[in-house]
């Protein structure tokens, strides 16, 4: 099985607003870079949507290190996603969860690799993060001049 490591972001301006998402994925000393943008969205949608694209581009089952600098994608799928199923797709306040279709995506493409999830702080000199945060933010600029 391969190993891949994938650094995502997602970016907005405006929330809700235009966004663009980012995903660097890197195997040995090879590396793809894939981005997009969508007019009228949010940041934890861009955020997931990095995630999803990202574990859509691999062509086969693999052992992937994702890093994010999103709490709400890697603590929704380690920690939130099994009770929100069990619930419902509720909450622990009883409501329903936002943006489903994308979670209820990201748990099937995650069953099929062997995931490791990890969090970096956002715009803190990461490396591989800040050039994901460029790249969501390029991916913005050209959907905008379009």
């Amino acid at each position: 099985m391969s190993a891949i490591e994938i650094f995502t972001d997602g970016a907005c301006r405006g929330n809700p607003g235009p966004g663009g998402w980012a995903a660097l994925m890197r195997q040995g000393d090879r590396e793809r870079e894939i981005a997009g943008a969508e007019a009228a969205t949010t940041n934890n949608r861009m955020e997931l949507t990095a995630a999803i694209e990202a574990l859509t581009a691999l062509k086969r089952p693999c052992r992937v290190e994702i890093t994010t600098d999103s709490q709400y994608v890697r603590l929704g799928i380690t920690e939130w996603l099994s009770r929100w199923k069990a619930n419902g797709w509720r909450t622990a306040n009883r409501q329903p969860v936002k943006n489903r279709d994308l979670w209820q995506r990201l748990d099937a493409l995650v069953a099929q690799h062997t995931v490791e999830w990890h969090w970096v702080k956002g715009h803190s000199g990461h490396p591989d993060n800040e050039r994901v945060d460029r790249a969501a933010n390029a991916a913005i600029d050209a959907m905008l001049a379009d």
